[in-house]
């Protein structure tokens, strides 16, 4: 997404953008502090913050009949059958310990929407829980990288998909993250920023070989055509605006969480226009 800003292939319009690069869950906890201007996040943790930042259209992942999955040992005894329905899957899921990447993502939300507020779990960074299912630290991983590609190469099976469950529970794509901007933004720069960001997602789109080698040196192992399916699963028209669709999944998202008590009640969403 950001690959045009941080080699200049676009104008920035006089802005100097640092980029810092952390996973999303610390993003997460610095939005909540409020001490970026402008970070990703997950949508989860957006019902949160939304008193100091605004959601910019552009820049969503959204997970539309895929998502964050539960995996397990290939070799696990006992785990439910490919066939078994959505009741047996969830059932089996509470009596196992449950690795997931941390409590403000929007994994975490979803899988409390499936199986409950309380579920046993602990919290490991996301690219450390295939590790500790293998270790047996844990039964069972909530995966939101590329695993979602990789588990069965890696030695496990999955269990259940929480985005496939979403779009057949709802019929709209699960929302998963999201670019927000600090509210102390001037209207007039929120919209001047957004348009930036927006035409580096575009560029990208437009030159995707050159982004998708780019962002390599932040692949953890992986070739480009699987680094390149899996950008294309959560950089794409979504991406460069939620549009209606995204908007209602978000609304939807966050408002079933609401009624759970497992988020604040939001009113009104705000978009940067």
């Amino acid at each position: 997404m950001f690959y045009a800003m941080a080699t200049r292939k676009i104008n920035l319009g006089g802005y100097e953008f640092e980029h810092l690069l952390q996973d999303i869950q610390t993003l997460n906890e610095r939005a909540l502090r409020s001490e970026l201007h402008l970070t990703a996040v997950s949508i989860h943790a957006y019902a949160h913050i939304l008193k100091n930042y605004a959601l910019l259209p552009c820049g969503a992942s959204m997970g539309d009949g895929y998502g964050p999955i539960f995996v397990t040992r290939a070799t696990t005894a006992l785990m439910p059958a490919l066939d078994a329905s959505l009741e047996e899957k969830k059932k089996w899921l509470h009596e196992q310990r449950i690795a997931i990447p941390g409590r403000m993502t929007s994994a975490f939300l979803a899988a409390q929407l499936l199986l409950g507020e309380h579920f046993n779990h602990i919290v490991i960074p996301f690219d450390e829980i295939f590790d500790a299912v293998h270790s047996g630290l844990a039964d069972v991983g909530l995966i939101i990288h590329e695993g979602q590609l990789t588990y069965g190469q890696e030695g496990f099976a999955k269990i259940l998909d929480l985005g496939e469950w979403w779009k057949n529970s709802t019929g709209l794509p699960l929302p998963l993250g999201g670019n927000v901007i600090r509210k102390d933004f001037s209207m007039r720069e929120r919209h001047k920023i957004n348009g930036i960001m927006k035409a580096s997602i575009q560029y990208a789109l437009d030159h995707r070989l050159d982004g998708v080698t780019h962002s390599m040196a932040h692949a953890r192992g992986m070739e480009i055509p699987l680094a390149d399916r899996f950008i294309g699963m959560y950089v794409n028209d979504y991406t460069l605006d939620y549009g209606e669709r995204g908007r209602s999944a978000i609304k939807e998202f966050l408002g079933r969480a609401a009624e759970r008590g497992l988020v604040p009640k939001i009113n009104e969403l705000e978009f940067v226009t």
